[in-house]
């Protein structure tokens, strides 16, 4: 164990997560309506005021997270507070049945309802988190209702909203790697959170890890697939069928390790090992460094312009899963692409004049322009998840 080395990085992601937090405590919380923005420069200016639902769900959970963590703070609940009363009164649309929009105005008008359903899943980690802090009855009982939700609309339940599917059905239907794997991390959550239903969270988690093996690993491609046919067919004849995101996969591996850890399955260590090796393998930039943002299981040109590009989240990870691997595994070559990874996001994504990461980069390595710190997809949420778990785990292994 490099013992030197691992102290020195817990001191900079200490450091870092002071600097992520008060960036958005001072430049994103709305003070006067509720809730949070999320679209700022590199400074913190706010360059839209629409919101983002997924990060009013996504920015209370964080902040009640922290609190959980390192204690409770008066500015850490309030913010939390804050996002959780606008999702409240703001967020849902009752005409459909409380399924929750996708954006919002400043003030809470509804402005883009979506098809899928991870609003919900981000309202239900959050109001959970801030119930097993509170003990607020309302906060558990509206994190059931969404988490409910969201697995019956997984199931085949008919959307309120009226939604079809983007594609004709009848031409082309399948699945998405997202719908299990978020709702594995939502589950995990909720069992933390609420363990007076533990016995049905934990049965859903089950189902949870068996679809994504069942329908979206494909070892004869050695990847994960983000879209396949109902079956679990790979379908390669078209580009959206051979859609591999690194980062996603590389993210859902540590979910897949944290049902590990709960019911000591040891083959599934060796699984979701097996996942991260396959996605690192083929993401990791071999020119510039850094986790490309979309690759195609045959090596074709991606569909996506975007793909080439270094994304925030993806490597932040990188950063969970390979250090929760060394952790499982005791195998140095996870740590190796840990201290790798941390070398290249602080070199490429750390901003230590203005605090937090820049979300976007060109694939070598320089900031989009004008830089990024916030968007209707970036907040306060992969960063600091990434440096809270990364900070715990780097004082169990050290001992401390």
């Amino acid at each position: 164990m490099r013992r030197e080395q691992m102290i020195e990085a817990r001191e900079w992601i200490r450091a870092e997560l002071h600097r992520c937090t008060n960036f958005w405590l001072n430049n994103g919380i709305d003070r006067v309506n509720g809730g949070v923005y999320t679209c700022l420069d590199r400074k913190g200016k706010v360059f839209s005021t629409d919101k983002s639902v997924w990060m009013q769900g996504r920015c209370g959970w964080i902040f009640a997270y922290l609190c959980h963590v390192y204690g409770v703070k008066d500015e850490w609940l309030e913010a939390s507070r804050s996002c959780l009363d606008f999702m409240e009164e703001h967020c849902f649309n009752h005409e459909a049945e409380d399924r929750m929009y996708f954006t919002v105005t400043a003030e809470g008008e509804p402005l883009r309802q979506r098809r899928y359903y991870f609003s919900e899943s981000f309202c239900a980690i959050a109001n959970a988190e801030y119930y097993a802090l509170t003990g607020e009855k309302k906060r558990i009982e509206r994190a059931r209702q969404v988490y409910d939700m969201y697995w019956d609309l997984s199931r085949g339940m008919k959307d309120p909203t009226g939604l079809g599917p983007k594609t004709e059905a009848q031409t082309r239907s399948g699945r998405g790697f997202g719908v299990p794997m978020i709702y594995l991390n939502v589950t995990s959550v909720m069992l933390r959170c609420d363990p007076e239903r533990a016995e049905l969270y934990r049965e859903r988690a089950q189902i949870c890890v068996d679809e994504i093996f069942k329908y979206f690993v494909h070892p004869e491609l050695n990847c994960v697939l983000e879209n396949v046919g109902p079956n679990g067919e790979a379908r390669l004849y078209y580009t959206e069928g051979r859609v591999v995101n690194p980062g996603h996969d590389i993210e859902g591996v540590w979910f897949l390790l944290e049902h590990a850890q709960r019911t000591g399955d040891k083959e599934l260590i060796a699984k979701s090992e097996q996942i991260f090796n396959w996605a690192i393998e083929a993401g990791w930039d071999k020119e510039y460094g850094g986790l490309l943002y979309f690759i195609d299981a045959l090596g074709n040109p991606p569909e996506s312009y975007e793909h080439d590009m270094k994304l925030w989240w993806p490597h932040n990870e990188i950063l969970i899963s390979s250090l929760m691997l060394y952790r499982d595994t005791g195998k140095e070559e996870y740590l190796d692409w840990f201290f790798k990874t941390l070398d290249y996001c602080k070199k490429h994504f750390s901003d230590p004049e203005f605090g937090e990461w820049y979300g976007y980069l060109r694939r070598d390595g320089k900031p989009t322009e004008p830089a990024c710190k916030g968007s209707t997809f970036k907040g306060p949420f992969h960063l600091p998840r990434m440096l809270i778990m990364t900070d715990v785990m780097l004082t169990e292994l050290l001992g401390e």
